[in-house]
């Protein structure tokens, strides 16, 4: 099983869903996203993956959040994909990836379904 979590440690979901995981046997890849944020084009097949949008993955009650105006509804998911990438903040955590499989772990036990 190749999973990867895109964890943050100071966020207690994270931390769940990461113990959740390495209990249910997994080992997974860790990466955490504020130190090395995904691409665009990694934030794009996540996106895919969870099929989401990227608003659905986006911490609107941040403060950079409202500082970029990305509330414009008129913004390109090229444009939203950008800025979290730029401020992985934005992203909403934890991620976790299993294959062509993805899901957000909020609840953590979430994630149980793509392992």
């Amino acid at each position: 099983m190749s999973v990867t979590i895109y964890h943050n440690p100071r966020c207690s979901k994270s931390r769940a869903t990461l113990d959740l995981l390495e209990e249910n046997g997994a080992a997974p890849e860790i990466i955490d996203y504020q130190v090395t944020p995904p691409s665009e084009a990694d934030l794009k097949a996540i996106l895919a993956k969870l099929g989401l949008k990227p608003r659905d993955i986006m911490r609107s009650g941040e403060d950079i959040y409202r500082e970029l105006g990305l509330d414009d509804e008129g913004l390109s998911d090229d444009a939203l994909i950008a800025a979290m990438h730029q401020h992985p903040i934005l992203i909403e955590r934890p991620i976790v990836v299993n294959g062509e499989r993805a899901a957000l772990g909020r609840p953590p036990e979430s994630v149980l379904k793509i392992l």
